[in-house]
């Protein structure tokens, strides 16, 4: 126990200082290449971050266990928003860029409901893994190329331009370790947490359900809040998105596509997880477009609701009593708070828009 308390401290300050190398990193190449440091945190970052899913579940596939690959991104993307955007905003207000707004949410909130439908006969096939895995090339070359021609267009009009920095050798060598060092660190904590979960009785089931889906989204939680501390502020909230846009694209696509069979849909995801995963990227809409900021008290209610969702699956895993009574709690008290809330907040902030435009 001793060995694992230490591989439990090292997994966190491996997660730490991968987060401060990939974000540094990142930054260099941003300025570098004419790329904005959102578009680095959709890509460079939401790919090196999303390494711990598709590392768990290609070797799900491989182990004959394709069913594990699409819990677990749906049960990182549900993370990805709730626990890692709401945990980064109650730190420091999140600023979101029109881009954000206009172009990735929206691209995540199709891809999402795509999945949904798509799995709505059981079933994700090869053919859809490789469509889903086309989608994610495309969507990375766009948003690079768009980047540096609005990077372009900017420094023609008189905007400065800023200094060349490291050779890009050295950036991408952060950009490597940092990625490398987050997979590490995740891994022992991943490890170390299931043995003491293991060590108090807790079981496979529950701890697949929290600390396998949570440990994975690590990374991405480091990276963010690193982010969101060194002041890139929009990166962080790009991280989050853009991770949640590789995780259907990249690892479900490629999941899918080498699973001999594709990969099953079980109904409770389908019937539960799916429309969850739908309505917490559809969710970001609003918040996002209040103030283009998530503001710390939006993040409370991220947090607040993923700790919901987490109750709601142990609860739901051992068939306990209240279960029905917290299940009638969110729906019929606090969904329609919070859309009542939302609705108002959102109504306020057209009237002004509207009054300053006038």
């Amino acid at each position: 126990m001793i060995v694992q308390g230490f591989l439990f401290l090292a997994g966190l300050a491996l997660l730490t200082g991968g987060g401060h190398l990939l974000v540094e990193g990142s930054s260099k190449l941003a300025a570098r290449f004419g790329v904005s440091s959102l578009v680095i945190g959709l890509t460079v970052v939401a790919w090196g971050t999303s390494a711990p899913e598709l590392a768990v579940s290609l070797g799900a596939v491989l182990r004959g266990q394709s069913d594990m690959a699409l819990g677990n991104v749906v049960g990182s993307n549900i993370i990805n928003i709730l626990g890692v955007l709401g945990v980064s905003a109650i730190i420091t207000p999140l600023v979101v860029s029109r881009r954000l707004i206009w172009h990735d949410v929206p691209v995540l909130v199709v891809l999402s409901v795509a999945v949904w439908v798509i799995g709505l006969d059981g079933h994700i096939g090869r053919l859809e893994g490789a469509a889903f895995f086309a989608v994610g090339v495309v969507y990375t070359v766009r948003a690079i190329r768009s980047s540096r021609r609005e990077t372009a267009v900017a420094r023609a009009a008189g905007a400065s331009a800023p200094p060349p920095g490291d050779a890009p050798g050295r950036a991408i060598a952060l950009v490597v370790a940092g990625g490398g060092l987050l997979v590490v660190g995740a891994h022992f904590l991943v490890t170390t947490a299931s043995a003491f979960a293991r060590a108090l009785g807790v079981s496979e089931l529950v701890i697949g359900l929290t600390v396998v889906a949570v440990g994975t989204s690590l990374p991405e939680a480091a990276a963010s809040i690193v982010a969101a501390a060194r002041g890139e502020r929009d990166m962080a909230a790009g991280n989050a998105i853009g991770s949640n846009i590789f995780n259907i694209v990249n690892v479900l696509g490629l999941t899918a596509l080498l699973a001999p069979a594709g990969i099953p849909v079980p109904p409770p995801v389908l019937h539960f997880d799916l429309p969850v995963m739908v309505a917490v990227a559809a969710a970001c809409l609003p918040i996002f477009f209040v103030g283009h900021r998530i503001a710390r008290w939006e993040g409370g209610i991220f947090v607040g609701y993923y700790a919901i969702y987490v109750l709601f699956l142990l609860l739901q895993a051992e068939r306990h009593d209240a279960l029905e009574v917290v299940s009638r709690a969110v729906l019929f008290f606090v969904i329609p708070l919070t859309v009542v809330t939302l609705g108002v907040i959102l109504g306020r902030d057209v009237k002004r828009r509207r009054r300053e435009g006038g």
